[in-house]
Parts: structure tokens; C-alpha cells; sequence
């Protein structure tokens, strides 16, 4: 049965039993029920959904309720007295059915009387999950431990210790038909630029979906045109302290419940090959890192198709060079033995992924000693094909980002492939339409690869150095912030 969104409750406390009862399934769900009690001789309708609410701060609200019958004369308005005793600091009145069964189902419970077309909303949320802690992916060597996690309350209360900032603003909005997920968004209200949040704001109102299966994922789908690109349009962090550096920059968040990482808008190329350790260390420390990754991920995408170039053109190699390339031609044909390693470490990574942690470390030790010395042994891949794919794999997972270590692994069998059947020339063109294609990107009117193009010295140098933080005076330009100038 599809509710009317726009039928208002009844006054009669019978009428809007029977809707919400066969809205909610009640007799049939096991976990949602009402609770009828008789205040002051008027009936008092509780509804809820057990494993969403406190049921400790309900048992108080029904006995603060039944006191009312003892402490007060019978002529009072009966409305009011109960909006009174309602022992919640977040009591909210709705007139409309369907927000009052949302509200329900969203962990709220509702109080209706008779004779009257208003219901309270109390919030007893209490929502099962578990504590704050770091994330897998973002570890730091010093600093916070704690993380987002899939309510949605806990992470903006995460994020408000860090933005003590009357400014702060988390607009709710409810996505999806069916799932009714909250859905956040963040911002600096003096600091970002107003037209961004317009955007993305009417970008999540025009989402027409049944539910949001896979939170966060399927929400940067209709908030950013994603189509066939296979490189990152937004930034994930479960990470407060990341999220809040970007509210400082003029950044937007996105935060859906359920789902224990925070969309970043708008974010460059660059945005997600930093990480926070290199803030957690001293400035040249922090260079150093960042430097070694940069060539880690310049050897992820470009180290396997530049050594097959050298095999197949050992002509371009000076002498000093000339140990490059395997001393044995293989049974198979070296484009072939790079492909198989490259997709064998992905198989790696997919078995560990699905493998319970007691058993995928010694998992990746078999997989990593044995079957590839055994595949040398039998001539399956020559020794420099496994370790040149070694390198690659290291540089894939030193990338921050685990959405642009897994385009650039693409972008790296392309380069391959067209390497392999047009040498130098296609290398560089391979090159070539690498950077074109990051060049033409664009997310949420944002230049992907900005500050190269357009160009902005002063931006370039703070990615590729880590600056002290006193001499952070001034906003990226790119996110147009209100307020330029970090106080």
C-alpha cells in the first residue's frame, strides 16, 4: 500500500490507528508496535520500532505520562499537559501521516491523541552500531584514533568538536522513496561559496530512487556525472580531522547514514594523493612522504609500460642500462606475461579482501612466495616480470585513494597494451591522452586537474611541498570561497 504523502491525521484516534497499523504492519512486523495508555480519561496512542529506540528513555516518557493521572484535575487541556511532560530536549509536532511513519521508521517515536490532528515526534533514537575508531585505510602514525561510523549523529557530533564554529551548518534532506535515508550536508556558511551548495543541494533533491543500497557509492552517482570515467569525481574520508580541513578550505560535505565515510566536493586530481600523515609530521618530513609518494604512483601507472618499451626497444637503452630486460626469451611473449601478473596481483587483493583475517596474511605469504616462485620456476613469467608488477602493485596501494589506484591500474593496462604495439609512439601518446583526459574532466564545475590547468603557481607549490600551517593565509581559489583570507 502506497501512503498518501499529503493526508493529513485524523481526529479521531481510531481512524489513524487503522492507516498507520497497516502502514506500519503492525500485528504482522514483529518490531513495530503501539502502546495505548488513558491519560485524563483521553486516549493516548505511542508508536515505535524496537532495535531503533532507547527503551529505557520511552519506559520514562509512558511513566512521566501516567503521572499526569495522579498530579492533575481532569478539566485541564489534556494536549498541552502531555506536551509538557514529554521529557525530551527534541520534541517536534507533525500534522501529515507519512512524515509521522517516516519518523517512526526512522528511530522517533509518536505520540497521538484523541481528538486532536497533531502528533508529537520525540526522539529516542538508539541506533545499533559501533564505536568511533580509526580507519583501515587512513591510518596515521600520530594523531587521532577515532572515525566516522555509520550513524550519522555520531559523525556530525565528531565533526562539531572539531568546527566549534557557530557557521557550521548540516542541512537534512531524506533521499530515496523507499529507504528514507538522512542525507547531510556540511558547510561553513561564511566561508563557502553559496552556488556550490545550491548545487548539490538541488542535485539531492532531484534524486528519484527507490533507496540508497550502497549509501555513499550510490549517492556520488546522481550527485556527480560519473558515466564512463573511471577516475574519482569526489573524495571519501572516514576521517574527522580530514573532513574538517575541508570545511576550513570552503569545501561541502556529504554525509549519508549508515555509511561511515564523507563525501568531499568538489575535489581535484590532486586532493587524493594526499594524505594526513604528512600534516602529522614536520614540514620536510612531510615533503619527503608526500615525494615518495608522488613517484609511487608515477611508477604504478608508467614503470611497466616504460620496462616492456626497453624490452621491446633494447636499442634505446644507453649501455650502462643494458641489464634491463629479461636474459631468456619465455615460453610466453612478454606482453602476455605482464598482463597475467598484473590481473594474478588483483586476484591477490580480491582473495584477501574476502578472506578472514586470521588467514589472509599467511594467504598473501603462500601467494607471494610460493606460487610466484614456482610460476619463474615452470616458465610461466620471467623473474624481472614479477618484480617490476611488484613494484607497480606497491605503488597502486601507496596511492591514498583506493578509487584512483584502481583507475590508474586501467590506465596502466591501456598504456601497456598500446606500448606494445606502437613503441615510443605509443607511449606517448598513451601519455598523452592521460593527461588530456584529466585535463577535460570536470567535477561539480571544478577543473580536475587544477593547478596545473588552469595554472596557479602558488597552489602548485603547496601540493608539492607541505607547507607550514602559519603560512596558510589564504583559501584555494578553487572551491570560490566568500571568505579568502584564513583568519
Amino acid at each position: 500500500m502506497k501512503p498518501d504523502k499529503e493526508r493529513k491525521l485524523s481526529k479521531s484516534l481510531v481512524d489513524n490507528r487503522e492507516f498507520i497499523k497497516e502502514l506500519l504492519g503492525i500485528g504482522v512486523s514483529f518490531d513495530a508496535d503501539v502502546r495505548t495508555l488513558r491519560i485524563l480519561d483521553t486516549e493516548v496512542d505511542i508508536y515505535f520500532v524496537n532495535g531503533l529506540n532507547d527503551k529505557d528513555h520511552i519506559n520514562i516518557v509512558m511513566k512521566e505520562l501516567l503521572e499526569l493521572n495522579d498530579f492533575e484535575p481532569r478539566t485541564k487541556n489534556v494536549h498541552e499537559l502531555i506536551e509538557n511532560r514529554l521529557v525530551n530536549n527534541q520534541v517536534e509536532k507533525v500534522d501529515v501521516t507519512y512524515d509521522a511513519i517516516t519518523e517512526i521508521l526512522s528511530g522517533l517515536i509518536i505520540v497521538i491523541v484523541d481528538g486532536y490532528q497533531e502528533a508529537f515526534a520525540v526522539d529516542t533514537r538508539n541506533y545499533p552500531g559501533r564505536t568511533p575508531t580509526e580507519p583501515d585505510t587512513e591510518k596515521v602514525v600520530r594523531g587521532s584514533r577515532d572515525g566516522y561510523t555509520e550513524n550519522i549523529i555520531v559523525n556530525t557530533g565528531l565533526t562539531r568538536r572539531r568546527v566549534r564554529d557557530d557557521n557550521l551548518r548540516f542541512e537534512m534532506l531524506r533521499v530515496g522513496e523507499r529507504s528514507r535515508t538522512d542525507v547531510a550536508i556540511a558547510y561553513l556558511k561564511d566561508v563557502v561559496d553559496p552556488g556550490l551548495v545550491g548545487e548539490v543541494r538541488e542535485n539531492l533533491k532531484k534524486i528519484d530512487v527507490d533507496g540508497l543500497s550502497m549509501a555513499e557509492k550510490s549517492l556520488e552517482e546522481f550527485v556527480v556525472n560519473q558515466k564512463g570515467n573511471p577516475f574519482p569525481l569526489v573524495r571519501f574520508t572516514e576521517r574527522p580531522d580530514v573532513a574538517s580541513a575541508h570545511l576550513f578550505e570552503g569545501h561541502v560535505l556529504i554525509m549519508v547514514d549508515t555509511s561511515p565515510s564523507v563525501i568531499i566536493t568538489p575535489t581535484t586530481f590532486f586532493h587524493h594523493v594526499q594524505h594526513a600523515e604528512e600534516f602529522r609530521q614536520s614540514p620536510i618530513v612531510g615533503s619527503f612522504v608526500r615525494w615518495v609518494r608522488f613517484f609511487a604512483i608515477l611508477f604504478s601507472i608508467f614503470l611497466l609500460p616504460l620496462w616492456l618499451l626497453f624490452v621491446l626497444h633494447p636499442e634505446l637503452l644507453p649501455p650502462e642500462m643494458s641489464y634491463i630486460g629479461p636474459n631468456e626469451e619465455g615460453n610466453i611473449p612478454i606482453l602476455v606475461q605482464l598482463i597475467l601478473a598484473d590481473i594474478g596481483v588483483e586476484f591477490l587483493r580480491i582473495a584477501a579482501i574476502h578472506t578472514p583475517t586470521a588467514v589472509s596474511t599467511a594467504m598473501g605469504l603462500v601467494a607471494a612466495i610460493l606460487i610466484g616462485e614456482i610460476a619463474i620456476e615452470v616458465g610461466l613469467f620471467s623473474p624481472e616480470i614479477i618484480l617490476y608488477v611488484a613494484i607497480s602493485a606497491m605503488g597502486a596501494y601507496a596511492t591514498p585513494s583506493y578509487e584512483l589506484s584502481v583507475a590508474n591500474k586501467l590506465a596502466r593496462l591501456i598504456l601497456v597494451i598500446i606500448t606494445a604495439i606502437l613503441g615510443v609512439k605509443g607511449l606517448v601518446i598513451g601519455f598523452t591522452l592521460y593527461i588530456l583526459y584529466l585535463t577535460k574532466t570536470i567535477s561539480l564545475n571544478t577543473p580536475y586537474f587544477w593547478p596545473v590547468i588552469p595554472f596557479n603557481a602558488k597552489a602548485l607549490y603547496h601540493i608539492l611541498f607541505r607547507v607550514p600551517i602559519p603560512l596558510h593565509k589564504v583559501r584555494p581559489s578553487i572551491v570560490h570561497p566568500q571568505d579568502e583570507r584564513r583568519r
